[in-house]
């Protein structure tokens, strides 16, 4: 299990978390970065850079520092953000492997169960996907990108009604969401297309 952490470290992971959720990536890392100095098998302080590496899209600098809290210790995060790169590269099969791993080690997470819907559906095991991206929005209906992403496939699979609802609370949520405007408008140029045919 995770070594006991001191409270300077706690506070210093907590203030790169609230960097990581202000955006300030750089500054988050420079914290996290020392941490890892000081005790280089700090799994939070691994998981927290591999995080804003993601964020920063360093992939390769993520991936290196999810492998080294994966391989201290089953890090749900690691698994994870290792699938989330595979996913990115479309790896499906490596990106499966990684995400069902994390979301074995933690069940019912709305961010894992959606990046491993979309694996799964990309995969070619469409109901599957939908049925775990289903999950996701259920556990976190607020989400915008779990929204999208099952937008997305709802229009794969010519649920056009669906579809469209999902995309419009998306935009309801966030109104300068961008991928929901082009599901939209990619739902009415297959509803038209359903009409000419």
């Amino acid at each position: 299990m995770h070594a006991q952490h001191s409270p300077d470290t706690l506070e210093r992971l907590e203030r790169a978390e609230q960097l990581k959720l202000m955006g300030k990536h750089e500054e988050a890392l420079a914290i996290l970065e020392q941490l890892l100095i000081e005790d280089p098998e700090n799994v939070p302080a691994l998981e927290e850079v591999a995080d804003n590496e993601v964020s920063l899209n360093h992939y390769a600098r993520a991936e290196r520092a999810a492998k080294q809290a994966v391989a201290i210790c089953r890090s749900y995060t690691g698994h994870y953000i290792l699938g989330f790169i595979r996913s990115q590269e479309n790896s499906w099969t490596e990106a499966l492997k990684e995400l069902r791993e994390a979301n074995a080690l933690s069940p019912n997470n709305p961010e894992i169960l959606r990046c491993l819907g979309w694996a799964l559906f990309s995969a070619g095991q469409r109901a599957q996907g939908v049925v775990t991206l289903e999950r996701a929005l259920n556990l976190d209906q607020g989400n915008p990108l779990t929204l999208c992403d099952l937008g997305v496939a709802y229009l794969h699979v010519h649920n056009i009604t669906k579809a469209t609802s999902l995309f419009q609370r998306a935009i309801e949520i966030d109104p300068e969401n961008d991928r929901a405007r082009e599901g939209i408008q990619m739902a009415k140029r297959l509803e038209k297309q359903k009409i000419r045919a």
